[in-house]
Order: structure tokens, then C-alpha cells, then sequence
């Protein structure tokens, strides 16, 4: 540094260090690891992750600004988002989908199936409301949506569940795509219908694939 510049701030620092006491250095010095912490956590969060499932129903999927939590009872994984003080903010959860034997086209199948599903919906949560349901698609594979409102944790929460399965002849084995999202958490989702269609679970539905 040229000398009209100054002393540089470690100069500057540099007596104050060394008059310093051991205890005062260490703090310092742990106070400093403290900060480089939370600066590595932070770059992590901002970073992808990705999750993938094998078995009998691959799949994988990328997500971002969400965080693994331990899935429903029979589920394969689910990550979420909350708020500080613990309100959940979003959720997206993948599980088992295992139709009955059926003849005839997948797509015919799937909004027979979902008349059943629905309902078991409405006995498991006494606050569902059944905004809309039809076709849809998850990367351009043929999928049925049911769209909804529901309590969760006392709270109301958009729903779009999204039942998918490989696309080949009979296939029976699939996944559930469960995802919620609070009214509160972003401006552009004011229906259940939007949910995934932009904030932070957009992402792993879009990636979502299968193998």
C-alpha cells in the first residue's frame, strides 16, 4: 500500500492486539469462527440440493432455500420452509402412489382413482376444501392435480397434490406429490393453483424426474 494511504486497518489494530489479554484474543478469535460459520451456512443455503430415491420408483428432484425434515410415516422425503418462530411457510413432500389393477388407459384411470383419494383426504383433515382437480403435467409426463385449502398446524394452507406415474403401458407404481403453502408466504400464490407455479417449490417440481 503506498504510504499516502495510510496505515493499514491491521496496523492500525495490531497494538490493541498485543496489550490484549489471552481470554480477550480467544474470545475474539472464537467470535471470528462464530461469523465464518454462519458465512459457510449461509453460501450453503443459497447453493442447489438435490434429493434421489431408488428402489422400485427412482426418482430425483433439485431444491433450493428448503430444508429436509423427517417424512410422514410411509413417505419418501420432505423438505419445508418456516418462518423463524416455527409457521410453516411451504412444504413439499414425496410419497408412494400404488393404483389398483385397472384395464384401459392411465388417463382414464387417474381421475377414477382420485374420486376415492379425495374423499380420503376429506375424512384425514376436517378443515379440506376442494377447490379443483384435473389433468396436468410434471415435465411433460401426463399427471392428475387435486387443488385445495386445508388447516395445517391451525394455520390455512394451499394445497396442490399431484399423483404421477412412469409413462409406460399399465404402469400402477408412482409417487404423490404433496405440496402446501401458506397464504402468507408469497404474493404471486393466492390460489391453490399457483402453488409451485413460482416461489420455492417451483423448483423441485420442475426437476422432478423419474430414473
Amino acid at each position: 500500500m503506498k504510504p499516502e494511504y495510510g496505515p493499514t486497518l491491521g496496523r492500525l489494530l495490531s497494538p490493541r492486539w498485543r496489550a490484549a489479554s489471552a481470554p480477550v484474543r480467544a474470545a475474539v478469535i472464537a467470535a471470528g469462527l462464530g461469523l465464518l460459520a454462519l458465512l459457510i451456512g449461509a453460501v450453503l443455503t443459497l447453493e442447489n440440493a438435490s434429493y434421489a430415491h431408488g428402489g422400485k420408483v427412482p426418482f430425483s428432484f433439485a431444491y433450493r432455500s428448503l430444508y429436509r425434515v423427517a417424512p410422514d410415516p410411509g413417505g419418501y422425503v420432505k423438505v419445508q420452509r418456516r418462518r423463524g418462530d416455527g409457521e410453516l411457510l411451504d412444504s413439499y413432500a414425496v410419497e408412494p402412489l400404488r393404483l389398483p389393477p385397472y384395464s384401459g388407459e392411465l388417463s382414464g384411470e387417474l381421475p377414477l382413482y382420485a374420486s376415492g383419494y379425495i374423499r380420503a383426504l376429506a375424512q384425514s383433515d376436517g378443515g379440506f376444501v376442494l377447490r379443483g382437480e384435473g389433468k396436468t403435467r410434471v415435465n411433460t409426463v401426463p399427471a392428475y392435480q387435486v387443488l385445495y385449502t386445508a388447516m395445517v398446524d391451525g394455520r390455512p394452507m394451499y394445497g396442490r397434490n399431484v399423483l404421477l406415474l412412469p409413462e409406460r403401458t399399465g404402469a400402477r407404481e408412482g409417487v404423490e406429490i404433496v405440496m402446501l403453502t401458506s397464504p402468507a408466504a408469497n404474493a404471486q400464490v393466492d390460489s391453490p393453483l399457483e402453488v409451485a407455479g413460482t416461489g420455492v417449490l417451483l423448483r423441485p417440481l420442475k426437476t422432478f424426474s423419474f430414473g
